[in-house]
């Protein structure tokens, strides 16, 4: 019988959709929509003198305008590393009937954010195995000196 991931409970976040506005910063890197998901720099604020977002492809080149109002941006993710788990204590949710493990998420440019790992019961159960498995292995390759 194969195991099903309880759904996660609703958290705080923005939702991105097509009408949800992103308003970037100089220097941000924005995904323009309307360019077919190019990606640029902002070098130009909207301003009372620009309507628009200014933009340009990273490294020079290219410029482009893209609407004030945003809705045509997107922030660009900076990819994910690694993450490791944070110094506190797992949460077993028993009316979601999930296991919730705050992580930090390491970011390529060097940045983190924070998130949670979710796991059901199944997969605590699957961890825990393989993880002593791992502890014994440990313990063996010490008294070999290895």
């Amino acid at each position: 019988m194969a195991d099903q991931t309880s759904k996660q409970l609703p958290t705080r976040r923005v939702e991105l959709s097509a009408g949800v506005p992103f308003h970037p910063r100089l220097g941000d890197l924005a995904l323009d929509l309307a360019k077919g998901g190019q990606i640029g720099v902002v070098v130009d604020l909207p301003s009372d003198t620009a309507n628009s977002y200014h933009l340009r492809l990273p490294g020079g080149g290219g410029d482009w305008r893209a609407r004030a109002d945003g809705t045509s941006l997107r922030p660009v993710a900076v990819p994910v590393t690694h993450v490791t788990p944070q110094q506190h204590d797992v949460v077993y949710d028993h009316r979601a009937q999930q296991a919730a493990l705050r992580v930090t998420v390491h970011h390529e440019d060097g940045g983190t954010s924070e998130s949670l790992l979710i796991l059901t019961p199944a997969q605590v159960e699957l961890y825990h195995l393989q993880l002593e498995r791992l502890i014994k292995r440990r313990e063996k390759a010490r008294e070999h000196g290895r």
